[in-house]
């Protein structure tokens, strides 16, 4: 008895799944090709990379350095020039270099995180208002992206979010700051 009332709770669950969709309008639309089309995204993805390759620098130059105070220290040690006290010196002041180095990869990488958003927010800005108005104008009650999808039979919107961007992006560059 309690197997045939859980069927019957799936059987409406689905077929109010079913009628409560029937009286929606679905779109879907592609994110990735979206964001592929935004000239501020490239830009984005350029500063971030450029972001990532001179911190990527620094912390080689910082490797280098500490690198090179390990083979100097340890051929002070090799050659018994460094007194007890010397040594214990040495040692600590290759453990802050040490630290120095893991503090710095670190502090860079939320300082990527934060770039990354910063970079981002207005990007997002634009797509969430492109989508929104595309589909005030096609009255769509939900957008999912095909990513999420597995089967995407509703009208696509990618192309429509594209040009709406373009217009917010072309309107972004002629207006002053």
């Amino acid at each position: 008895m309690k197997k045939m009332k859980k069927l019957v709770l799936i059987a409406l669950v689905i077929m109010g799944a079913g009628f409560a969709s029937a009286q929606s309008k679905i779109a879907h639309l592609n994110s990735q090709e979206i964001m592929e089309a935004m000239p501020s995204y490239k830009e984005a993805v350029i500063k971030l990379q450029n972001f990532e390759k001179d911190g990527y620098t620094e912390l080689q130059t910082m490797k280098a350095d500490f690198d090179n105070a390990v083979q100097i220290y340890s051929s002070k040690v090799q050659s018994g020039a460094l007194s007890p006290v010397l040594q214990q010196i040495e040692e600590e002041k290759l453990g802050k270099k040490e630290k120095d180095l893991m503090d710095r990869q670190q502090s860079l990488q939320t300082e990527m995180q934060t770039y990354s958003q910063e970079l981002n927010q207005p990007i997002l800005e634009k797509v969430e208002k492109a989508v929104k108005t595309v589909s005030d104008r096609g009255d769509y009650d939900y957008v999912f992206d095909v990513s999420t999808l597995m089967i995407h039979n509703g009208p696509d919107i990618t192309k429509e979010v594209i040009a709406e961007i373009a217009k917010l992006e072309t309107e972004a560059a002629t207006t002053p700051k």
